[in-house]
């Protein structure tokens, strides 16, 4: 198909092709990030495998997501987006039927750090090729659609995981993806138009220091309980990492085209959003993961039963960030992000507080909520603060980084807060298990109020007609300027693993 017949193709119903395409995409990415977490204990039943191993389920994904997320964009921009969208979902899902078929953890590890691989290739993709194929006077209401579908994934994550895992298996949460896959892979070729960036030059050396630093980092936090924080692996780990993303950052200074221009973060705004982005990851995945064990472990519910339960957390974004859209009109996106920020710590901080090994489900539902609310409250305007604080043509990049950095502060979570549950607790009973989960879950209540200060760092903006951190949601949002052929890789690249509509 010509170039011009691909775009008038996609101006009529390819239009809608392609949200629908881009959409399941983007949820089958998304859901991957939290779907594991109801499944672990039942897939530490069956593969075996401590703590660290389970860490790993989930780390591995998020880790190989948010480093390669700005290669796969660009690698996009290079060699053409549609194709390389291809290329993604087909390694996803490949990846998708070995952790299915997995006969034991390290294979499952190996497999779900591919499935990693896959949507770091496949999500930045996603609003680049719907942006292009959709008219501007339509893409405020293909953005939100498309946004509230990966919200609608984060959201059903633990329950979707829980309910395959009761009812079937854990291995279906995998399969799932299976036919989704293979459903896209023709569509995306027949219905998609082809379209290039401006060719830059891939930054393979920054992607390699990025990756081995922190892979380093976590690997030494994920073996510090195991090994010992003085063990000569340990040591060498998180020195090795530590060094190689001096290293990064030092290379990325002086690059000509890296893959995250240090001088983005001269500008206090974006280096606060960024630092809170990452901090309320941490704290909030990391929590996520023990709290799931938690309420199966401990309390004895059901897979199904912990889903459920955890809906009100989060869910609750999917009903909130509407009005914290409106919100943030209003009074402006800072002080709407850090008023998120601060609930979601308290609510964790409650949680810390009110967990025992026999605690009701009621004395626990108003942290929850609290958590829901804040998590809402930061994900409503936490694009737009992003997208204002740079010019418009590095708000690709910009958003590209932002989400790499909520994964990174995802996958730090995980080995952060599993490393204080390790040394304060354990498995051995649900007393231990609590004994090791209060801490843990304090710690995370105290990074995401660090996040909360972060926040309030941002310097106040007036509103600028639209693309200020107080535009409104249904305005073309940020990731209008890499439509055509841009030069940053893709706009806003991946939602995190988390909530809500970015483009609110």
């Amino acid at each position: 198909m010509s170039q011009q017949g691909a775009r008038g193709n996609t101006r009529g119903g390819g239009a809608a092709w392609a949200l629908v395409i881009t959409s399941v995409a983007g949820f089958m990415a998304a859901l991957d990030n939290l779907v594991v977490t109801t499944a672990l204990p039942s897939i530490r039943e069956d593969l075996g495998g401590a703590l660290h191993d389970l860490e790993w389920t989930v780390s591995a994904y998020t880790l190989t997501f948010a480093v390669l997320l700005m290669f796969g964009a660009a690698l996009g921009d290079r060699f053409g987006r549609r194709r390389l969208f291809v290329v993604g979902i087909t390694v996803f899902t490949a990846a998708s039927a070995a952790a299915a078929m997995a006969p034991g953890i390290d294979s499952l590890i190996a497999a779900r750090a591919v499935q990693g691989v896959g949507a770091a290739i496949m999500m930045p993709l996603t609003l680049t090729l719907l942006t292009a194929a959709v008219p501007a006077e339509r893409r405020g209401m293909a953005y939100g659609i498309w946004g509230a579908v990966n919200g609608l994934a984060v959201a059903s994550g633990p329950l979707v995981g829980g309910s395959l895992t009761e009812h079937i298996s854990w291995q279906w949460i995998f399969w799932l993806n299976v036919p989704l896959g293979l459903a896209l892979l023709p569509l995306a070729r027949l219905r998609l138009a082809e379209s290039h960036g401006t060719g830059a030059p891939l930054d393979i050396p920054g992607t390699l220091l990025a990756s081995g630093g922190l892979f380093g980092i976590v690997y030494g936090l994920v073996r510090g309980p195991v090994d010992g924080w003085t063990g000569s692996v340990v040591l060498t780990a998180l020195f090795a990492g530590a060094a190689l993303l001096v290293g990064f950052v030092l290379y990325s200074t002086r690059a000509k085209n890296p893959m995250l221009p240090m001088r983005l973060f001269r500008s206090r705004a974006f280096a606060g959003v960024n630092a809170a982005s990452l901090l309320m990851f941490l704290g909030m995945f990391g929590s996520i993961f023990l709290l799931s064990q938690y309420m199966q472990g401990v309390l004895g519910y059901s897979p199904t039963e912990a889903g459920l339960r955890m809906l009100p957390w989060t869910g609750m974004p999917m009903l909130v960030a509407p009005i914290a859209g409106i919100l943030s009109d209003r009074i402006g996106g800072r002080p709407v992000v850090a008023a998120g920020l601060f609930l979601q710590a308290a609510g964790l901080g409650y949680l810390a507080s009110v967990i025992t090994a026999d605690a009701s489900y009621a004395i626990q539902l108003p942290g929850l909520i609290i958590s829901g609310i804040g998590m809402a409250l930061y994900f409503a305007p936490a694009s737009a603060l992003v997208m204002s604080s740079v010019a418009a043509k590095e708000q690709g990049i910009a958003s590209g980084a932002n989400n790499a950095l909520r994964e990174v502060g995802g996958a730090l979570g995980i080995a952060v807060m599993s490393s204080i549950f390790a040394a304060q607790g354990g498995y051995t009973s649900a007393q231990t298990f609590v004994d090791g989960l209060r801490p843990a879950v304090a710690v995370g209540a105290a990074m995401v109020a660090l996040g909360g200060v972060a926040a309030l760092a941002i310097p106040a903006r007036r509103r600028t007609g639209g693309q200020g951190p107080t535009a409104a949601p249904k305005t073309n949002p940020a990731p209008e300027p890499a439509a055509e052929p841009a030069a940053e890789p893709a706009p806003e690249p991946a939602l995190a693993p988390t909530a809500a509509t970015p483009q609110h």
